[in-house]
């Protein structure tokens, strides 16, 4: 199979121009169009038909994809592989993650999991939501952290905790003292909303709508610690997971219980391979336990 092709299909699929992709890859766009006519002569199928300016992937490049991936992913491996093998070194424990977890669950766990053994190696790699699905496809991991649901089939999903949403508002703020909060309240609130790609935004959203209840929105970022950093200086109040702010940031805010009960599932997500890292399950066990520990009084 034409490697070059293969690579190309792979950035067509991701812009879905052809335009686009030859750019990125550095060659002609008729040179991009003869490689994608030779991947398609190679399988025997057509790959994409064009609308306008825009190429739609058939069923049987959906299908292709997933493995498309795989194969170019491991042949970009090699070098790192035969290097590693000639420094008899082992491979780093690769983790996938979002922003929003990774400092309240993952690094408490790496930390744990390094005083273990402080032989081991490790590949955080914390991206967001919105891209989050294309990298479990794409592969290159060992275990994903993430909340739930996850567009992705043929993971091995492990549930691990409910996350149950708290209002976070100042210290100072005239709510603080509450020991819960509604809707009712916070309607004359400013509300910091995450963007709508957010399981925190889509959980409250749902919550809402279930009710009847509406929140206008006065400002919207695109991760907690913006959220966070906006309720810390005054601009309004945002809906938070109680295990993902920080210690330093718990000294200047409060967070109180909502009567929305709403939040969602985090669980963590194993590629379907033969042979796993050695030390996955370590991490995996004290994963469990500290977000039993962290989660547990939520």
């Amino acid at each position: 199979m034409n490697l070059r092709s293969l690579r190309l299909f792979v950035e067509v699929m991701d812009s879905l121009t052809l335009s686009r992709a030859s750019e990125r890859l550095n060659v002609s766009q008729p040179a991009a169009s003869r490689l994608i006519r030779i991947l398609e002569e190679e399988l025997g199928e057509q790959l994409f038909t064009r609308l306008g300016k825009r190429l739609h992937p058939t069923p049987e490049a959906e299908a292709l994809m997933p493995e498309a991936v795989r194969i170019l992913q491991s042949i970009d491996n090699l070098p790192a592989l035969i290097e590693q093998s000639r420094n008899h070194e082992a491979m780093p424990l690769r983790i996938l993650c979002l922003p929003r977890i990774v400092d309240g669950l993952v690094l408490p766990v790496l930390a744990k999991v390094h005083q273990d053994d402080q032989s081991l190696r490790f590949n955080v790699d914390v991206c967001p939501r919105r891209e989050f699905g294309r990298r479990l496809l794409y592969g290159g991991y060992d275990i994903g952290v993430s909340s739930l649901p996850i567009p992705v089939e043929g993971l091995e999903t492990h549930r691990l905790a409910n996350v149950f949403l708290h209002v976070m508002v100042p210290r100072n703020h005239e709510l603080a003292a509450n020991e819960t909060v509604g809707v009712t309240q916070l309607r004359d609130q400013q509300y910091i909303a995450l963007n709508r790609h957010s399981a925190i935004r889509t959980a409250v959203d749902a919550a809402l709508s279930r009710r009847g209840e509406e929140l206008a929105v006065a400002h919207e970022v695109s991760t907690s610690d913006v959220a966070y950093w906006f309720v810390r200086n005054g601009m309004g109040f945002t809906f938070a997971d109680p295990v993902s702010v920080a210690p330093e940031m718990r000294q200047e805010v409060a967070l109180i219980p909502c009567n929305l009960d709403t939040g969602f599932e985090i669980a963590f997500l194993l590629p379907k391979i033969d042979k796993p890292h050695p030390s996955r399950d370590i991490f995996v066990s004290h994963l469990r336990d500290h977000s039993e520990r962290k989660y547990a009084p939520h």
